[in-house]
């Protein structure tokens, strides 16, 4: 009886538990429907004109209508926050630098090196800036964004797994989300400038043009059809860091795994070359990749100024002030590229011991102000951190040197929201002249209108400098005879291309200009400009007319032609001396010639092997300086220095300098060689066949919520598929792991019902939506799918 007693107990324990574990997951996943935002019904809004209609289609793309632009964007705060009210944390907090009290100590790094900067601080200036109408239009949508946060069931649920109450939203929070964007398309000068000071206090002048120079044979600038580079003579010796190997112990960089720097892509064809008269425009932007995508797709539609209906299709940013970031209005169209102008000098700063408490900058001996920043750390004690400011920016030490960070992004007037007087231009010039007066971080703007017209200027504040040339890409010194920037450019001042003779115009980060304008736009990093010179051959390939869809094919062109010439390279080195008794490297040729169709193909093994033959050369030569460069900053190399390291490379390979071969190798095959043994030792790391080594297995997508880093037992549902994705860097279809295009859009203004467009996530961050992962797979095989917003499914009033 005993025994059959603890049986019948142990069976009521287990059933109790089983419900108790049934209760919990009924419990989570009430939470989690609880927090997923509303699509139908009515919703009292007060502060409205009149009523205001969200028509939501089968992918969860809103057409919100209303009567005043202000009553849009109460709408628009309501809908982001609903959706993506996390993603507009992580940002704000990002430009402010108050991630720790999210994560804790861990986001510490990050926090100090933006808190630097005093964001938070500096935007109230910017609030002061807007006027009445701006301010307003503001204030509503931050009205929204706490109206949708209220209104939902539950919190969203990332603050459940990471037990944190979401803080409600602001109109400075709004202007920190454009900070955060500074951060991130700009984040590079200023290790950059370090990275190039180092190289030029360790090299002379004619060993310093060689290694770092201003133009490369694949720039294909917008007025002219290449630049004429002269050739500069390899010096006699290199400098004494030259081609040493690394230090045990010391920092490797990941070179294989670097994809592009921050970019985008964008282009335009003018009317004269398309079928229907009316301009085309493309634009794809290249950020890192996560879930949900930074991206929110949007129509709105409101009566202009003069009474008259606009509608306006595009992405917007979520937190930004509320306004469709590139898009279409019906007569013009648009997009962006990072400009990778000149818009930050580190100054050095002098010290002395008679002036203990002041630092000496080129105006002279000044005493900084000390600003204490407590910086919040969730489950720690907060962290005070003093920020010394200047009359130049904030003060930061790197290699025992003070310096002053003198950035565009710091001026008030870099953040305003004038991207919404683009909405309502009739005309391509009216766009330019709008365009050169917005405050983000300065992109190439390329529109057309539904006349026809193409142009390209810069959007976003550019320096006024009294002294040109390319000395600002280095730390300017104390007195070295070279001010910074004095403020910022006069709009009217700003460089145009318009109606260009071939009938098309293409950005893609690299040199924009040839002529006496390329000056004022300095180089802040240019890319190589293998992309943009690949994309402007494709366009004119495209013939005197073409359409839409030929031009947003552009967009998926993975060609391999800036790889091609280095796996010519790994052949032609791969002789008979060189696969004596070495089957591994006899494989490696012939993988080279099978598994290579001219693409980074997800099938090619033979780009995989030759794109890192490349890198792999260029760690030959430079993972010894690239380790001393890592105790400057953490992203300093010398890829970061010079994006045409590859031609420096090239031309070594050449002409074959002796003095110039790195210690331990008799000749220049001997290096190449190295290379090609060093991608076999590091492709057979993992017990992988090299046959079995094909591109898709290393770009594999990696693209994930935030949250599943921080929580990783929920990853799983937070992830998109392991996608093998075609592409790569140097070439139109940018493609990594979590970086690459985050939205693909071709549109003529005012055939918007034509435009088409991809993403690679859908509008919701909630897993538990159906519009999480919706359009994914269509981003992954580069389907176009409709810009506009299809038939409605959902309707959402507000009253």
């Amino acid at each position: 009886m005993r025994t059959r007693g603890i049986k019948v107990w142990s069976v009521r324990l287990l059933l109790g538990l089983l419900v108790l574990l049934v209760l919990a997951a009924l419990a989570v996943w009430l939470y989690l429907r609880a927090s997923l935002a509303r699509l139908d019904g009515d919703i009292k809004a007060p502060g409205l004109s009149a009523p205001v209609t969200v028509a939501r289609d089968g992918r969860g793309v809103p057409l919100i209508s209303g009567a005043r632009r202000a009553d849009v964007a109460y709408a628009t705060g309501f809908v982001h926050a609903q959706e993506r009210f996390f993603q507009m944390d992580l940002l704000r907090r990002s430009g402010a630098g108050e991630l720790a009290e999210l994560f804790g100590a861990r986001a510490l790094p990050r926090d100090r090196a933006n808190r630097l900067h005093r964001f938070r601080a500096r935007v109230a200036a910017s609030l002061k800036l807007l006027n009445p109408a701006d301010r307003q239009l503001l204030d509503r949508y931050v009205a929204g964004v706490n109206a949708g946060l209220t209104a939902l069931g539950a919190n969203p649920f990332e603050y459940a797994l990471i037990g944190v109450k979401p803080r409600p939203w602001s109109a400075e929070d709004s202007l920190l989300v454009v900070c955060a964007m500074y951060f991130d398309l700009q984040g590079t000068v200023e290790p950059r400038e370090l990275t190039r000071g180092w190289i030029r206090d360790h090299s002379d002048a004619a060993q310093l043009a060689f290694l770092l120079p201003e133009a490369s044979k694949w720039d294909a600038p917008l007025d002219a059809d290449g630049i004429a580079v002269a050739p500069v003579p390899i010096p006699p010796a290199p400098p004494a860091w030259w081609g040493k190997p690394r230090q045990p112990g010391a920092h490797k960089t990941a070179s294989a795994d670097f994809i592009d720097s921050v970019g985008s892509n964008n282009w335009a064809i003018a009317g004269s070359r398309s079928k229907d008269g009316v301009a085309i425009v493309a634009d794809d932007m290249h950020l890192g990749l996560s879930l949900p995508n930074i991206w929110y797709r949007l129509a709105i539609q409101y009566p202009d100024a003069k009474g008259a209906p606009r509608r306006i299709v595009g992405v917007t940013l979520p937190g930004a002030p509320p306004v469709i970031i590139a898009g279409s209005n019906g007569r013009v169209a648009w997009g962006y590229t990072n400009s990778y102008a000149d818009l930050l000098d580190l100054v050095m700063l002098g010290q002395d011991k008679q002036h203990p408490d002041q630092l000496r900058t080129p105006a002279g001996w000044e005493k900084p102000v000390a600003v204490v920043e407590t910086i919040l750390v969730k489950g720690a004690p907060a962290e005070r951190m003093t920020v010394l400011d200047t009359s130049l920016g904030p003060v930061r030490e790197s290699g025992g040197r003070p310096y002053a960070i003198h950035w565009l992004a710091h001026a008030p007037a870099s953040i305003n929201l004038d991207p919404i007087r683009l909405e309502t231009v009739d005309t391509l010039d009216e766009a330019l002249s709008i365009a050169a007066t917005i405050g983000i971080p300065s992109q190439n703007f390329v529109g057309g209108d539904d006349k026809g017209n193409i142009g390209w200027t810069i959007s976003g504040p550019l320096p006024r400098r009294t002294q040109l040339g390319s000395g600002a890409t280095f730390p300017l010194a104390v007195d070295g005879g070279q001010n910074s920037f004095d403020g910022a450019l006069a709009p009217a001042d700003y460089p145009r291309v318009v109606n260009p003779p071939g009938g098309q115009l293409s950005t893609a980060n690299s040199r924009q200009l040839n002529g006496a304008h390329a000056q004022t736009l300095g180089d802040g990093g240019f890319d190589i400009g293998a992309r943009n010179r690949q994309i402007r051959d494709g366009l004119a390939a495209l013939g005197p007319k073409t359409d839409l869809a030929g031009v947003y094919g552009v967009a998926l062109d993975d060609r391999a032609l800036f790889v091609a010439p280095w796996r010519e390279r790994a052949i032609k080195v791969l002789d008979t001396a060189a696969l004596q008794a070495k089957p591994q490297r006899a494989q490696f040729l012939d993988l080279l010639n099978k598994s290579w169709n001219g693409r980074a193909s997800v099938d090619s093994v033979g780009y995989r092997l030759a794109r890192h033959f490349m890198w792999a050369v260029g760690d030959v030569l430079f993972e010894g300086v690239n380790g001393d460069l890592a105790a400057l900053h953490p992203k300093s190399t010398m890829a970061l220095a010079t994006s045409r390291w590859p031609e420096v490379v090239t031309r070594l390979l050449d002409e074959q300098p002796a003095a110039w071969l790195p210690p331990g190798h008799a000749n220049w095959q001997s290096v190449q060689l190295e290379a090609i043994d060093r991608v076999i030792v590091e492709l057979a790391a993992d017990g992988m066949p090299l046959s079995s080594a094909t591109w898709g297995e290393r770009n594999t997508a990696a693209i994930a919520h935030p949250i599943a880093a921080a929580v990783p037992f929920v990853a799983r549902w937070l992830s998109a598929p392991p996608d093998m994705l075609p592409g790569d860097a140097n070439m139109p279809r940018v493609s990594g792991k979590n970086f690459g295009q985050s939205e693909r859009m071709t549109v003529s203004p005012g055939k918007e019902e034509q435009g088409v467009f991809n993403m690679p996530g859908g509008q919701s961050g909630h897993p538990l939506s159906p519009y999480f992962m919706d359009g994914h797979a269509d981003w992954v095989s580069g389907k176009p799918t409709p810009l506009l917003p299809g038939a409605v499914r959902h309707t959402l009033t507000f009253r």
